[in-house]
């Protein structure tokens, strides 16, 4: 792995304590030590699934991106944009419900559709890259 790959990666390593510790804000929620209601505790429970998935898929990522034939700007996409999905996503589904008893998302959700673009453009690019040097090598 590259060095820019593996400080990622330990960045990560360290980012999914925070998640750690939104599980353990999560079990308050579910047991109605933190008063929420149906929709953040639906909307808290999303933000930290796709935040532990996002986190440890762009840890798989980092295994494999050093492998492609891709420079510069791109390579810097295929290698960051899901941990940048990984922060946008779960930003949408907490911020866009904060509040006393919200009935509907916050115009904040538009955070979770923006991590979707990104991600998106994040593993289209890696995965092209990955087919090229696979099928020129």
């Amino acid at each position: 792995m590259s060095s820019s790959s593996v400080t990622l990666a330990g960045i990560l390593l360290l980012a999914l304590v925070t998640v750690e510790s939104g599980g353990y804000f999560l079990t308050k929620v579910v047991r109605g030590r933190v008063p929420a209601n149906a929709l953040q505790t639906g909307f808290f429970r999303a933000g930290h699934a796709h935040a532990a998935v996002l986190l440890v898929l762009g840890l798989a990522i980092l295994g494999v991106i050093d492998q492609t034939h891709l420079t510069g700007f791109w390579m810097w996409v295929g290698r960051t944009a899901v941990p940048i999905a990984a922060i946008l996503m779960p930003a949408g589904f907490f911020l866009s419900v904060i509040g006393r008893d919200p009935q509907k998302p916050s115009r904040l959700i538009a955070l979770l559709w923006v991590g979707v673009v990104v991600l998106t453009v994040g593993l289209v690019t890696a995965g092209v890259g990955l087919i090229i040097a696979g099928a020129s090598s």
